[in-house]
């Protein structure tokens, strides 16, 4: 049985007269001590997502569970064994370190001495500052004291919306090292992130735009469904080139990645053609080498597929 289970669950808003589907029939599973994250850019529906397996929205068509109980008919069950951290950071500005902890821990009836041995190796990089105000810390920082808070009460299920944005990263990779520790617990973790790097630190991913789920899988499974050869293409002019290279029939997408294009090549593509076309466009220049896909390269194929 599955931890979580989601099947085809809805969320819309209103907005006036228009009705925004924030959440489109989303169906995936996360096995117990998965570490599962929904990768998608900001507006894709991830955080009504959590916030209905958190119990803080109810959705309008759908079926959810966490943990065997029902999101709408359990939610008291649920608050009880999910920690959830939500994306921006909502912990007591005023209290200090040590207070804001002993208060959560004071919620759900335990003591951060009961379960200190599951917050240890992050509470002890914050422990220097538990007399400062939550409000004084820097980002990463914060972001350890809030994870720390949502832990406090040993959740069977743990929910992270967007937990590394607008953090460093140092304190990027520290937060996933974190994660990595914890899920060896035992903890089920679910995470959202609109970085796409970030997918390769999961054990299975969710790819999500506009509500929709695009694919599911591991890692290597989603890269590995990419059948096209890839092309990193640089040269002195990028807007010019990218223009000149999305007129090419053999280039079945181009787009910028980093310092490069990558041009998404259509089997049986001609190299020399491919140079002589550049070069007959002034590009003298030119640095073009196969890549090997990315989860970002996926991405953007499955969002070019969905709008064949």
């Amino acid at each position: 049985m599955s931890t979580v289970a989601v099947n085809k669950l809805v969320k819309q808003y209103k907005s006036g007269k228009v009705i925004i589907e924030a959440v489109q029939g989303v169906s995936f599973d996360v096995a117990k001590g998965e570490l599962f994250g929904i990768i998608g850019p900001d507006g894709a529906g991830k955080t009504s997502i959590f916030r209905m397996l958190t119990t803080l929205l109810l959705p309008d068509s759908g079926e959810a569970s966490v943990d065997g109980s029902d999101v709408i008919k359990d939610y008291k069950s649920i608050r009880k064994k999910v920690g959830y951290m939500p994306g921006k950071f909502s912990l007591y500005q005023d209290l200090t370190v040590e207070e804001n902890l002993q208060f959560f821990a004071t919620i759900f009836s335990t003591s951060v001495e009961a379960n200190y041995g599951l917050i240890k190796d992050i509470y002890v990089q914050i422990e220097p500052f538990k007399t400062r105000r939550a409000g004084k810390l820097s980002g990463g920082m914060k972001q350890k004291l809030a994870l720390c808070c949502a832990l406090i009460h040993k959740p069977v299920v743990l929910f992270l919306d967007e937990p590394t944005t607008g953090v460093d990263a140092v304190s990027r990779k520290e937060f996933w090292d974190m994660l990595k520790n914890l899920k060896q617990q035992g903890i089920t973790i679910l995470v959202s992130t609109p970085y796409m790097d970030e997918a390769s630190l999961c054990d299975r991913v969710a790819l999500m735009q506009k509500g929709s789920i695009m694919t599911t899988g591991t890692p290597r499974q989603i890269i590995q469904s990419f059948k096209l050869p890839i092309l990193a293409v640089r040269a002195r002019n990028m807007y010019d080139l990218l223009q000149d290279l999305s007129q090419l029939k053999q280039i079945a997408d181009v787009y910028a990645f980093g310092e490069y294009h990558h041009a998404i090549m259509r089997n049986g593509y001609d190299s020399k053609e491919l140079q002589q076309y550049l070069t007959s466009k002034g590009y003298a220049d030119t640095e073009i080498h196969p890549v090997t896909p990315t989860i970002e390269d996926c991405f953007m194929q499955l969002m070019q597929n969905k709008h064949d």
